[in-house]
């Protein structure tokens, strides 16, 4: 009886094609900022840094999207994925469909990484700049369905 080959072993970089592994790599990125670069051949064709919302696995009906606002990764999107870590502690995924590839960089400790893309953003708010509003739900004076004073009164 033949033997099963051991599963594969990574430390720091590495080419991972199953899905699973892809999935459970990819997963710890979840409600983190990413740094994103598109590139097709060797051309950039969009880039920018997001939040990852969701990261998805055996859902062909799941698109894979990188905005501003929300990156969702389906990891059956990808023929493969390349990882490695730099000298300055980010972390860059390459995640390649034929001549297709989106770099996701991400730094652990916030810093900006050494290529100028930035991982993580901060705002700053100035508190004369912006207006603060209270909502109230169902139950509060004055709301749909209250018992007390309404519009009709």
């Amino acid at each position: 009886m033949a033997a099963l080959p051991p599963a594969k072993f990574f430390v720091n970089h590495g080419v991972i094609g199953s899905p699973t592994d892809l999935y459970h790599l990819l997963r710890p990125l979840l409600k983190q900022t990413v740094a994103y670069a598109y590139l097709r051949g060797r051309e950039v064709v969009a880039h920018g840094v997001g939040p990852v919302e969701r990261i998805v696995i055996d859902r062909p009906d799941v698109s894979t999207y990188f905005t501003p606002l929300s990156v969702c990764v389906n990891v059956d999107s990808f023929e493969y994925l390349e990882f490695d870590t730099r000298p300055d502690g980010a972390v860059t995924f390459a995640l390649v469909q034929g001549d297709e590839r989106v770099v996701i960089t991400y730094q652990a400790d916030g810093s900006e990484p050494e290529d100028g893309m930035a991982a993580q953003a901060t705002l700053d708010l100035v508190r004369d700049d912006y207006v603060q509003m209270e909502l109230g739900g169902l139950g509060a004076p004055g709301a749909p369905g209250d018992a007390g004073q309404g519009a009709s009164d």
